[in-house]
């Protein structure tokens, strides 16, 4: 194996010699400068010679690199052989391993050696008596609570330094020493009178050994092992957490900036990959131009923006934004989170501050990034640490940076939240974010272009619209527009066609808004007669009052939690809402609860309509105390707290308070009324549209809406 071993580590040395030459000799042909033939003859043979050095110089630092193991190049340096790339590391653990294999191979035969030529027999203590008694033992030696006993003639091979016991007994020159071992009866040999009365009356000698001096170095090895292997794993540890392995923190750049830098062209995103937001567009564009031209602006006097602040819901593009700014403008882009820079260590947090914007000065013009800046840039004041809060000296730094620029320096801070409404007023202020782009939720029309822009690398089925999908998705960010093309991409190819379909975006869309249908679940058939009441009741009451939402879908099919839903897009997009739409809407919401108390009546009323209660509520509320829609108290806002107020104090009088509450109390029961009156003027439409729920379990809204003409379905 050895012999194997040593042949594969000549022929692998031997090729690598054999490749680095070919590389030095084709370097230098195309180093050779073309001259005379007897001159390119010389310089050809100073090139090889040279060369030959150079090479030998190689393999031996070659070879002194490969065995070193104090050999501190880091991981991501890679020397290219023959086309394979050889990692150069310290390993540590070969190291200790190397270590732990020489003790071993130097303490373990030195303690086998003193038994190597021995074999004992171990016999009881009254035969061991008349083993001496019978001349057959005539050397007794006393170790570790056990009595040994030799022949005389093999005493040469014990431990011992006494010639005369040699002489006197002479040896026979064997190459193994046979001897009998019997466990004392007593502490010690001479404690035991009975046999030390056998040894002397047999004239046997007790053997006095003296242990054997070890050696200087195994003395040496034994001393320095421990701390050999405490320091050996003190570096690994040290070398592991530095590096971030496992990852673990990296206690020695505690202080650096983590932020992620991506070159000029890491970030492929462009404007192209954002629509639906066309004016929060428009706003980073500028910043774009800024870092192209700063030239442009500043002849006409113009400042750059030092900061642009995004804020906008979860899932609106504001990331995306950023990416496309860099993207766009060809520049390094420094990335980072709000919440990487606080630590638990005191100043850690301003000092990755200082060292980012040191980096960002390097690379300017460049883009700073903060994501979710709310985590280090809340209001001051208000944290249990109060003055000396980490969270606060890491605004304050950050505050000191984007205000202390140079007016050469081309470096553009976009920084992104979701809570603008806790951020500390001096970060909001012009000269730290000059700019604050609001990205919102997308209309209709956003939601059809950012619907486009995720099917790109799709393929679609003819009668895919994404103007339907448009509509339904009321609400949505692009986030939730680009999941519900993967679920419809996914569902399709689950189904096993090659193209998705406008069916398939349908049940991806309620799927992403309500959960997956659950047609497997057993429901029984008076729950069945139920919910097909319940969701009838709600599609007619919508109808009768022209709700401005017209019925898209009824079914009867549970999905997520609800057991049924009736589903409503709206036929415009809407900037604001009158009194009658939330009116209309509230009657339409208690549709169901009245339709269960018309068919089964009020002891029979069931938990279906509790969601509906909640959002009716919601909506009376707020006509009363927030959008001054109520008759009686007219165009005030009676919203419960001051702004600002920890205590949440009420700032009116609990006769007024009782007042709202009757109030909203009065709009619900009038509403509920309403939607009472118009289920029993329709109750025959309310049987039918119920019957043909339960036989076909979905209705569409074509469907729904001709059988409320008259017309057979």
């Amino acid at each position: 194996m050895n012999d194997n071993q040593f042949e594969n580590e000549d022929l692998k040395n031997k090729d690598d010699s054999d490749v680095h030459e070919k590389q030095e000799n084709k370097e230098n042909e195309k180093e050779e400068p073309k001259q005379e033939k007897s001159q390119e003859q010389d310089s050809h043979n100073e090139n090889k010679n040279d060369s030959e050095d150079k090479k030998s110089s190689d393999e031996d630092k070659k070879q002194d690199d490969k065995y070193n193991p104090f050999n501190n190049k880091r991981d991501d340096e890679k020397r290219r052989v023959v086309g394979k790339a050889v990692k150069v590391n310290f390993n540590f653990k070969g190291l200790l391993m190397l270590i732990f294999i020489i003790t071993l191979a130097v303490v373990v035969p030195s303690i086998m050696d003193e038994n190597k030529n021995q074999q004992i027999v171990d016999i009881s203590y009254s035969d061991f008596i008349k083993n001496i008694e019978n001349k057959k033992i005539g050397v007794v030696e006393e170790k570790d609570g056990y009595v040994y006993g030799y022949k005389a003639s093999e005493v040469k091979y014990l431990e011992t330094k006494s010639n005369s016991i040699k002489s006197k007994l002479g040896f026979d020159g064997k190459n193994e020493v046979q001897g009998l071992k019997a466990r004392l009866i007593t502490n010690r040999l001479g404690e035991d009178s009975n046999l030390m009365a056998v040894i002397n009356n047999n004239n046997a000698i007790i053997q006095s050994v003296e242990p054997p001096e070890p050696s200087l170095f195994l003395s040496i090895v034994l001393a320095f092992l421990p701390y050999i292997i405490m320091i050996g794993f003190l570096v690994f540890m040290l070398n592991r957490m530095n590096r971030g392995g496992g990852g673990g923190p990296q206690i020695f750049n505690m202080g650096k900036s983590r932020a992620k830098e991506n070159g000029e062209n890491i970030s492929n995103v462009t404007f192209a990959d954002v629509a639906g937001i066309d004016e929060a567009k428009q706003e980073l564009k500028e910043v774009v131009d800024f870092l192209k031209e700063p030239e442009k602006f500043r002849k006409i006097g113009a400042k750059i923006p030092k900061g642009v602040l995004l804020l906008g819901e979860p899932g609106t593009g504001k990331t995306l934004l950023a990416k496309a700014v860099a993207g766009e403008a060809k520049v390094p882009f420094f990335s980072m989170s709000g919440s990487e820079f606080v630590e638990m260590f005191v100043g850690v947090g301003a000092s990755r501050v200082r060292d980012l914007f040191s980096k960002a000065r390097k690379n300017a013009p460049c883009i700073v990034f903060i994501d979710e800046i709310d985590a280090v840039g809340r209001k001051r004041g208000t944290g249990q640490g109060g003055g000396n809060d980490e969270r606060e000296q890491t605004l304050n730094q950050l505050l000191v940076e984007m205000d202390g620029f140079g007016t050469d320096e081309t470096i553009i801070v976009l920084a992104a939240t979701n809570r603008a409404d806790v951020l500390d007023k001096a970060l909001r202020r012009p000269g730290r974010f000059d700019r604050q782009v609001i990205v919102d939720m997308p209309d209709i029309k956003g939601r059809e272009e950012i619907l486009k822009v995720h099917a790109k690398g799709k393929k679609f089925a003819s009668d895919v619209d994404f103007k339907i999908i448009a509509k339904k998705t009321s609400g949505m960010a692009g986030a939730d527009l680009a999941n519900i093309l993967n679920e419809g991409a996914i569902l399709a190819a689950r189904e096993g066609r090659t193209e998705i379909t406008m069916a398939d975006l349908e049940e991806a869309s309620e799927k992403v808004q309500m959960g997956p249908e659950k047609r497997s679940k057993v429901v029984s058939e008076t729950d069945k007669k139920i919910v097909a009441y319940h969701e009838s009741g709600h599609a007619i009451v919508n109808f009768v009052v022209g709700g401005e939402d017209k019925v898209h879908k009824i079914t009867m099919i549970p999905r997520g939690q609800a057991g049924g839903y009736t589903l409503s897009l709206p036929a415009e997009q809407k900037l604001v809402y009158s009194k009658k739409y939330f009116m209309d809407e509230i009657a339409i919401f208690f549709g169901g609860r009245a339709a269960e108390e018309i068919i089964f009546g009020k002891d029979n009323i069931t938990s279906g309509a509790s969601n509906d209660i909640q959002v009716a509520t919601s909506f009376a509320q707020q006509m009363v105390t927030k959008l001054g829609m109520s008759e009686k108290f007219g165009p005030i806002l009676l919203d419960g707290t001051r702004e600002g107020d920890m205590f949440q104090s009420k700032y009116y009088s609990e006769q007024t308070g009782k007042e709202i509450d009757d109030e909203i109390r009065s709009i619900i029961n009038e509403r509920y009324q309403k939607a009472l009156s118009i289920l029993n003027e329709n109750r025959d439409k309310l049987e039918e549209v119920t019957r043909i729920l339960l036989e076909k379990e979905t209705i569409m809204g074509d469907e729904f809406e001709a059988i409320m003409r008259g017309e057979n379905v």
